[in-house]
């Protein structure tokens, strides 16, 4: 059953531009001086709770740069799962296609972070395997109204495709996130995805070549654009990301700022949100999507 918004809530009346199918995770995180070995026990000096999956942190995002959003996903019947649609709710975020489920737990990362900024992450998705093609049914009208429809895959594969199906076949702009990357990637995700966006160390996963350099995320950029897809986009941390389309097939570097990293636990699927791409590479991908309110935001 879904869990929908506040009665009378705006939600009822106005399209989501951003409709995101994915995960919603509870992040567990221990802060520590250093990361702990094998069999190694070792204090840390902060934990906190927080609210964390590549498809929530993507429509939060895209809520708070100002685009109306809305999140298909699939919660426990449980304390953490209530919370989690609370805190939805509190970011604007509709929760129409909120779902809850009593046959698995809310999904839920165990998170260690260094003083560096680097993390190790144990996932278990839990009520996110659970999301289905039965649930993008009900859903089927806020994605077909949508101006963009973004996936991943913490939810499994099939029901991303499904989402992606969908949203191709109502001519909706979709942004696909192919993490964590798999190798037999299915070719329809390609084909399906007007704008293709990983980091580096996926992009290796997915053609096979080493990506090191932008040189080499560039040669990456153009086998994955080969397969299918629209637009490319591969992340490079510290040194931006390479981007090409099939109308400008010549890969482009997009330097960015450098910055001391506090966390990177969501820098990717933030990247994913192409409000938060740097912004030299907003002319490339806004013609494609164009779906950030410019009265709250400027490119």
């Amino acid at each position: 059953m879904a869990a929908s918004g506040e009665p009378g809530r705006q939600w009822q009346e106005e399209v989501a531009a951003v409709v995101v199918v994915g995960s919603c995770m509870t992040d567990l995180v221990s802060l520590t001086s250093r990361l702990p070995k094998t069999g190694e026990t070792i204090h840390g000096h902060k934990f906190f709770i927080g609210f964390g999956g590549k498809g929530a942190n993507q429509c939060v995002q895209a809520a708070r740069l100002g685009a109306k959003t809305s999140m298909v996903c699939k919660v426990g019947k449980d304390s953490f799962g209530n919370d989690y649609i609370e805190n939805l709710k509190q970011n604007d975020i509709s929760t129409e296609f909120t779902y809850q489920t009593k046959d698995a737990a809310t999904g839920a990362a165990s998170i260690i972070v260094n003083k560096e900024g680097q993390n190790i992450i144990v996932i278990v998705a839990g009520a996110n395997l659970l999301l289905n093609t039965e649930d993008l049914r009900e859903a089927a009208k806020a994605i077909s109204r949508a101006r963009v429809v973004i996936c991943q895959l913490e939810v499994t594969a099939a029901t991303s495709l499904e989402a992606l199906t969908m949203a191709h076949r109502s001519g909706v702009k979709t942004l696909f996130n192919p993490a964590p990357a798999t190798a037999d990637l299915d070719p329809r995700f390609y084909t399906l995805s007007d704008v293709f966006c990983c980091n580096e160390s996926e992009a290796e996963i997915l053609t096979g070549l080493a990506v090191s350099s932008p040189a080499s995320a560039g040669q990456a950029a153009l086998v994955l654009m080969q397969r299918g897809c629209r637009v490319v986009i591969v992340t490079l941390g510290a040194e931006g990301c390479v981007v090409l389309s099939q109308a400008e097939p010549v890969p482009k570097h997009i330097p960015t700022e450098k910055v001391k990293a506090v966390d990177t636990t969501v820098c990717l699927p933030c990247s994913g949100n192409p409000g938060q791409l740097p912004a030299h590479t907003l002319p490339h991908i806004v013609p494609h999507l164009g779906v950030i309110s410019k009265s709250k935001n400027s490119y």
